[in-house]
This record gives C-alpha cells, sequence and structure tokens, in this order.
C-alpha cells in the first residue's frame, strides 16, 4: 500500500480537485470527468488510469443491453484517495465517512443511471464555464445535499446557481429518466410550493427530460398543477443538445412554462423571473482548477 505521504506527492492540484468532486457526486464515468477537467480524453483516459493504479480512484463498467454497445469506465473515490482527502480535512480516514463496500456498491444501485444522469448535467454546465468567456457554476449540491439540507419537504435532484452575462439563477434540478407517470413527476411541485412556503424563498425548478414528446406533455401536466401558481418553472429536452452548439445544457434550451418561445439560455431564465435573485447562498462549492492546471498532466 503506498504511504499517505508518497502517495500525496504525485497528486497535482487538479487531481486533488477531481478526488473531491467524485467523493461528492459519488461517481463519475470518463467522459464526464474528461469534459470537466481535461482539454482531451486521451488525456483523461491516461491520468484516470494512473490515479486507479495508485488506488486514488477505482472504477467499474456497468453491462448494457445486447446492441448497446459499451459503457465507460465509471469512477468512485478509491481508498488511498479516502486517506488523502482525510487528511487535507485533518481528519481520521474513518471520519471521512468512507467505506469501500458502500462505495462499490454503487456499480449495482438500481439508480445509478439516473445518478450518472444528474452528474452529467453539473459537468456539462462546468464544461461550459471552461469554455465560455462568461459562464460559472458556482454552486453544486447532488442529491445527497439536498436531502439533508430540504429532505424533509422536497427532495431535488440537485441544487445549482449558475451565472453568466446574461444573469445570475439558482435553481432545482428535476432529472427525468422516463420510468416515472408523467402525473408523478409533475405533482412534485407540490413539494416545492410547500418548501417555498416555508422559506419564504423561491427558487425555480428545472425540469429536464429525454425527449421532445415527453416534454410537451409534462408540460401540459405542470400547467395543470395549482402549484404552478408559485414556482417557477421551465423545461428542456436532453435530446436537442445534438442541435445546441452554443453552450449544452448553459445554452438556449430552456423554455418557461409561463412565457412563450423562442428557449433561453439558462442565465437568460433570471431575466424572465426578474424578481427573484440568489437565494440560499452557499458558498462557492464547485472545485475549482487552479491556474496552469489545465494541461494534461
Amino acid at each position: 500500500m503506498i504511504q499517505p505521504h508518497t502517495l500525496a506527492a504525485r497528486l497535482t492540484s487538479r487531481d486533488r480537485s477531481l478526488l473531491r468532486a467524485i467523493w461528492d457526486f459519488r461517481v463519475l464515468t470518463s467522459h464526464q470527468i474528461a469534459e470537466a477537467y481535461f482539454d482531451s480524453s486521451d488525456a483523461a483516459r491516461k491520468r484516470l488510469l494512473t490515479l486507479a493504479q495508485i488506488g486514488a480512484l477505482e472504477r467499474f463498467q456497468p453491462n448494457l443491453p445486447v446492441g448497446a454497445g459499451t459503457a465507460p469506465f465509471h469512477y468512485v473515490l478509491g481508498p488511498n484517495g479516502a486517506t488523502v482527502l482525510a487528511a487535507e480535512d485533518g481528519i481520521e480516514p474513518g471520519q471521512l465517512g468512507y467505506r469501500r463496500d458502500r462505495v462499490l456498491a454503487i456499480a449495482y444501485s438500481s439508480r445509478l443511471a439516473h445518478t450518472v444522469g444528474v452528474n452529467g448535467v453539473a459537468t456539462s454546465l462546468i464544461h461550459a464555464a471552461r469554455r465560455g468567456p462568461s459562464g460559472q457554476l458556482t454552486a453544486w449540491w447532488p442529491e445527497h445535499r439536498c436531502t439533508k439540507v430540504w429532505g424533509d419537504t422536497a427532495r431535488p435532484d440537485a441544487y445549482g446557481r449558475w451565472s453568466d452575462d446574461d444573469g445570475m439563477l439558482d435553481f432545482f434540478l428535476e432529472y427525468d429518466t422516463g420510468t416515472e407517470p408523467l402525473g408523478r413527476v409533475a405533482a412534485k411541485l407540490d413539494d416545492y410550493a410547500r418548501l417555498t412556503e416555508a422559506t419564504g424563498i423561491v427558487t425555480p425548478v428545472l425540469f429536464l427530460v429525454a425527449t421532445e414528446r415527453r416534454e410537451a406533455n409534462l408540460r401540459e401536466r405542470l400547467l395543470q398543477q395549482p402549484a404552478h401558481m408559485f414556482v417557477p418553472v421551465a423545461t428542456a429536452c436532453r435530446s436537442s443538445l445534438a442541435g445546441s452548439p452554443d453552450g449544452g445544457l448553459a445554452g438556449g434550451l430552456w423554455l418557461p412554462t409561463d412565457s412563450p418561445a423562442p428557449r433561453r439560455r439558462l442565465g437568460a431564465l433570471a431575466q424572465t423571473w426578474p424578481d427573484i435573485g440568489p437565494s440560499h447562498q452557499p458558498a462557492t462549492d464547485v472545485p475549482q482548477e487552479e491556474e496552469g492546471t489545465c494541461s494534461p498532466s
């Protein structure tokens, strides 16, 4: 086993940021890591292999249906990576909450595809921030963090804060995989209305679905919810991403339910709801690369 001080000396600033992000996200694919942290897939592949070989990360490949191709490697925090993070925090590894059996159990979780999908929203926005002149994802709380704060009332798949030249937007994310009936998906607005009433804070909810047809049907259901009068909502569909060269999920994909077309960029939604400003005031907690760490290492 590599000694902690030896391992720490082999890690770059980007490595450390990546380890902490994977611990918070629980799992990231090789594609997502390359998108958010590297300048090329080849550089990501080589570095991730090294991090796996030294036990900072561990990886697995889920089985896909016949004919669906090969899944990318999925990366989770390794035992040596947990040791490094604990040392950085001045705590013992056990206090970090890391248990290898629980970390690896995500490979068999029925919610793996959903977790990876939600995490892909974050990495898409981080990528847009890296490539764009003004975009910045200054906060991202995965589901487990949201549940600790708001779980008695609402259970967002994620909470984020995005800013660019168009504006600054706090939002809750609902990532739809298509497995739930639309009525149940739309009824989640009731929970957000209760949260708004309890906190006095109005936070928009963004519903991201797979196809245009499901989006259109969901929008009809959302407009029928009484809670729609109290919670700002916008929708987008992932099938449109291929035709959106202007920033991916930060681009012009989002359609408010209370405003006519056209679709808007993520930051521009703040102009749609001008009375809603940054609400929950989290500290900047998206792992940021230090200057000069974007090049392959």
